[in-house]
């Protein structure tokens, strides 16, 4: 008897246990088949800032305007200045302990000099079309060189960096005490009074002569040359527009950031395409573009961006770029990486089969077959 009701026990309480199994799987079974509950998620911020439009920094040798985290939030990798130098005008010498300086001559021409760690001193001779990239660290200094002065663009990859927080060596020596900079440009302290009394960032002077060179003539030349020249290299050519760029393969000592110019015909079209290990900055040059990004969960943002503009799209962020306008529109790109990488969506539906296809967006074979198998860069005005 006693048998027979532990026999009855155990049966039951196994029952209850499978009962209840059963009872958690048809529950887990009907909320897998009910509607997901719906997620709310943060909308896209905005990615342009109208840099030439802000007030910047005001001087009667020159100008400059910049876009940091501070102006531009979403920005948080890249930081930008529009430079302008009125003729002679000089960008004092400086240097910057938070990022590297990349830089790109729009208007005009400018000498650049630059001491590298190891001693090795350059001067080099930068007009439309030249990029230079100054390491972090590397002290260096810029001069106006044509009758109308000179525009040009930097780019640094810190977007917290600001050009008006730099290292500038009048701050420095109007900081230090007088008998320690005296000691140490063997001077008279006297002499050190009349230096200036504060940071000249931007100042009038000379226009140089036609060549120069280095007070100390010991000095090696510097073996890696900071300048290069963008607009001379052969561009990408395709069928919209061109394509020039410039990474670490091309530019060694640009190890920080990829540097690209595009060019685009009226009508033209920059494919669908994400980056997948950098950022991408973009100021806008001439003419006009329409940027659509795509950001997950259905969160998309378009925006239209003209002369003087500033865009920025995140690592990974798919997106576009469409001109608009009857005007070729010039786009300056960095990345902040010195290694160029994109994915094209013509390049990865050409990386899958057919059949794949077909029932991934439910076409027929005729459709799939028609889709493109590679990349396709810049279309032309459909």
């Amino acid at each position: 008897m006693a048998e027979e009701t532990k026999h009855l026990k155990t049966e039951g309480i196994s029952r209850r246990s499978v009962f209840g199994a059963v009872a958690l799987a048809s529950a887990a079974a009907s909320q897998a088949n009910a509607a997901p509950a719906e997620t709310k998620f943060e909308p896209l911020p905005s990615f342009k800032y109208d840099i030439e439009n802000g007030t910047g920094w005001q001087g009667p040798a020159g100008s400059a305007k910049e876009a940091t985290v501070a102006e531009f939030p979403i920005s948080q990798s890249i930081a930008g200045v529009s430079m302008r130098l009125k003729p002679g005008a000089m960008r004092e010498l400086h240097w910057h302990s938070l990022a590297a300086e990349w830089a790109y001559m729009l208007e005009g021409t400018c000498r650049g000099t630059v001491i590298s760690p190891n001693g090795q001193a350059e001067i080099a001779d930068f007009g439309p079309g030249d990029t230079w990239y100054f390491p972090r660290g590397h002290g260096h200094a810029l001069q106006a060189t044509s009758p109308n002065g000179c525009h040009f663009l930097l780019g640094f990859d810190n977007g917290h960096f600001s050009e008006f927080g730099t290292f500038s060596i009048t701050d420095w020596i109007a900081t230090a005490p007088p008998s320690v900079v005296a000691r140490t440009l063997g001077i008279p302290v006297s002499e050190v009074a009349k230096f200036p009394k504060k940071e000249v960032y931007i100042g009038p002077g000379r226009m140089p002569p036609a060549a120069e060179n280095l007070r100390n003539a010991e000095l090696q030349p510097n073996q890696f040359s900071h300048k290069y020249r963008l607009d001379h290299q052969p561009p990408k050519v395709f069928p919209g527009g061109l394509e020039y760029i410039v990474s670490s393969k091309e530019f060694p000592l640009q190890t920080t950031l990829t540097a690209a110019r595009m060019d685009l015909q009226p009508g033209a079209l920059q494919e669908l395409h994400w980056h997948p290990h950098a950022d991408e900055w973009h100021y806008y040059v001439r003419g006009r573009a329409r940027v659509g990004v795509f950001g997950s969960h259905g969160r998309t943002k378009t925006e239209e961006f003209g002369p003087g503009h500033v865009g920025f799209i995140q690592q990974g962020y798919g997106h576009y770029i469409e001109q608009v306008g009857d005007e070729p529109t010039e786009i300056l790109i960095l990345f902040n990486s010195g290694e160029y990488q994109a994915i094209s969506l013509a390049n990865w539906l050409g990386g899958n089969p057919s059949t794949l296809l077909e029932d991934n967006f439910s076409i027929s074979q005729n459709i799939a077959d028609q889709l493109p198998k590679k990349e396709r860069g810049i279309l032309a005005k459909g």
